[in-house]
């Protein structure tokens, strides 16, 4: 798998606003371009659960004097315009975290209303690296339809179930194992999550 140089991040409403943040840090750590887009009820998840207030710096998402060498770049959720808009600016991965029911409901029928939706959907019709990660539950057979109908479609269904096997000790633990779960997804170095070493009988 290539490394990509370009992630974009969609953001909704679903509980779960430490898992984008803790992935957009590694990402830019990595090395890469992150287009960025917050849903409105996305803006309210993040100020209720890690309360900080996204306006127009997304910089604000990041540990201060946080350092990295790609670009930073955060688009509004109506701007339908934007560049991970079309399939010629997009980039390699289109990565939505957490996805809400609504949304994932809105990319499996077709629909490109807003900026998170149109760059899944330019994902999936360019063949590009398209991750959705819903966190809700329980699933209705609505959802398990919506999310059969998406897999076939090409994306990858990446649920927010961290595991236990690697013995965390605390919620960042437990956030680095996802986010390690994610980034190996798309094809991002990553070094929060050691490959597994195989277990004692």
């Amino acid at each position: 798998m290539t490394i990509p140089s370009t992630l974009f991040l969609g953001v909704t409403g679903a509980s779960g606003a430490i898992y984008a943040r803790r992935v957009l840090e590694l990402a830019l750590a990595a090395g890469l371009d992150v287009d960025c887009c917050y849903s409105p009820s996305a803006r309210r998840v993040l100020k209720e659960e890690c309360g900080l207030d996204l306006l127009d710096d997304p910089t604000v998402l990041l540990p201060k004097g946080f350092k990295f060498r790609g670009a930073l770049r955060l688009w509004a959720h109506d701007d339908i315009g934007a560049p991970p808009a079309s399939g010629t600016a997009l980039g390699e991965v289109a990565l939505v975290l957490p996805c809400s029911l609504t949304t994932l409901a809105g990319v499996a029928s077709g629909r490109a209303g807003n900026l998170i939706e149109r760059a899944s959907q330019v994902a999936l019709k360019e063949g590009r690296n398209l991750i959705l990660v819903p966190r809700e539950t329980p699933l209705s057979r609505l959802h398990l339809d919506e999310m059969s109908r998406l897999a076939w479609a090409g994306a990858v269904i990446l649920p927010a179930c961290p595991g236990f096997y690697q013995r965390p000790l605390s919620i960042a633990d437990l956030v680095d194992q996802l986010a390690g779960k994610i980034l190996a997804a798309a094809g991002i170095p990553q070094g929060v999550l050691p490959a597994w070493s195989g277990g004692q009988a």
